[in-house]
């Protein structure tokens, strides 16, 4: 009698295929649409595969969220909580709810990525109400909230709460450390926490040359949404508490929000080896210094012009809208204000010298014809 098939060995000879999976993409495409089309640091991937033994306890109850905790204290400091989520606009709603009252409003520039690029997911999702007010740059300042800021006594107006900044902006400029300290002071003075989206935290602290903390919990933000994706991971993002005095409930908001993981221990893992050692700024380095090689081709470029000061690893640019649309055949990137011909040029991890030489040239090519 032959032997019951066991329940660890696969039901299948050696020489046949585990699955019929094959590449479907061609590897050598670059584009500069969005450091999300880049793909796993060959890191990530490894602490993937160190994570995927055995069984661990689901939802957050296993060794590598436990430890995660230690990690991101040594860079945010001691009170520091780190609640790991999905994605990027998961991580914002999860933590402006933490911040709002049901009738509560959070202030924010008129381009943040919670307002424009988020489906309205905040509002919702979420419960609350945005605020926005116009910027130059994408960035916030004290006169600039204090157009937002009032009526928290009038029933018929949502009350301000919070303040919600993004560092870098979405408009690739950043916050000196004095910048966000001087409104995080103003927006507690006037009884309001803050909330930073730190979607690409690390090219911040890169270009600044500043630890995260120096414009984080040390300059008084409340609560962080700790970016990942986009410097190298595969999927996920942490709401990182700072200040827990002015939190309440976050293991229920993850949960009601759809943002709790039953195998946690692949977030926490990618965080993990993305934290703990210097990959996030070697990373963020790198992706910056591409941005900054791409702004100094293009310059070279007659007819180009660069729209925002080059901080990050974003260029935005204007340009004749058909020679976008040609060069977009060669290279992907995205429309920023189609109307105006403005686009918008992202670097990554991955990005190399050859891939920002051989765009500049295409650009140049293009825009001769």
């Amino acid at each position: 009698m032959a032997d019951a098939p066991h329940l660890n060995r696969p039901d299948r000879s050696p020489a046949q295929p585990a699955t019929d999976a094959r590449r479907r993409h061609d590897p050598e495409v670059r584009g500069f649409a969005s450091d999300n089309y880049a793909g796993v640091h060959p890191e990530i991937l490894a602490a993937l595969a160190l994570a995927n033994g055995g069984h661990q306890s689901a939802y957050g109850a296993d060794d590598y969220t436990a430890h995660l905790q230690d990690v991101v204290r040594s860079h945010f400091g001691r009170r520091a909580e780190a609640f790991p989520v999905f994605n990027g606009t998961g991580a914002n709603v999860v933590a402006l709810q933490a911040l709002t009252d049901r009738w509560g409003a959070v202030i924010c520039a008129d381009t943040a990525h919670i307002h424009v690029d988020e489906c309205g997911a905040p509002e919702r999702v979420g419960g609350l109400k945005l605020l926005t007010v116009p910027t130059p740059d994408g960035k916030l300042t004290p006169e600039l909230i204090d157009r937002e800021a009032f009526g928290w006594d009038d029933e018929h107006r949502a009350m301000p709460q919070v303040v919600s900044l993004a560092q870098n902006t979405e408009l690739g400029t950043l916050y000196t450390v004095e910048e966000i300290r001087a409104l995080c002071d103003h927006a507690h003075e006037r009884g309001m926490l803050v909330h930073l989206d730190g979607a690409r935290i690390a090219n911040a602290a890169a270009a600044l040359d500043v630890p995260m903390r120096a414009f984080t919990n040390a300059a008084g933000v409340d609560i962080l949404s700790c970016g990942g994706t986009k410097n190298g991971m595969l999927f996920g993002e942490a709401v990182v508490v700072l200040n827990p005095d002015a939190v309440r409930h976050m293991k229920h908001l993850r949960k009601l929000s759809m943002q709790l993981a039953s195998k946690m221990r692949f977030i926490s893992v990618q965080l993990e080896a993305l934290l703990a050692g210097d990959l996030w700024l070697r990373n963020a380095r790198h992706s910056n210094a591409m941005a900054q090689r791409l702004a100094e081709g293009v310059r070279g470029v007659a007819g180009v012009e660069i729209l925002y000061p080059v901080q990050a690893n974003a260029v935005f640019a204007r340009l004749p809208h058909d020679v976008s649309e040609r060069l977009q055949k060669r290279y992907r990137f995205y429309f920023w204000d189609e109307a105006a011909g403005d686009v918008r040029w992202m670097c990554s991890f991955d990005t190399s010298e050859q891939d920002v030489d051989g765009f500049v040239a295409a650009l140049r090519e293009e825009m001769g014809r």
